[in-house]
């Protein structure tokens, strides 16, 4: 797989604060756009592929309610989140 348990590991402790903290809503948010940029080169090179366009299209609206759900709960960290990942909202 393209995503390793140590780069996931580097990930949910740069995001969420430890390791083990794989459930935060920044963690995942982090691990979705990592996949979303992933996949999104993917396509760049292979444009029939309608299976990991599908999946794509998935996970940018997967990414979408956890920000959505973090804008509503505490905006702050919601424009933390934006900003360290570069995500235009």
């Amino acid at each position: 797989m393209y995503l390793t348990k140590e780069a996931k590991r580097e990930i949910f402790k740069k995001h969420g604060g430890t390791e083990m903290n794989t459930g935060a809503a920044e963690s995942q948010i982090a691990l979705f756009t990592k996949r979303i940029d992933h996949l999104t080169e993917h396509l760049k090179a292979n444009k029939k592929d309608h299976a990991t366009e599908t999946a794509l299209m998935h996970l940018v609206g997967k990414r979408k309610q956890m920000l959505n759900y973090l804008r509503t709960h505490d905006i702050s960290r919601y424009r933390a989140i934006l900003q360290e990942l570069g995500l235009r909202k």
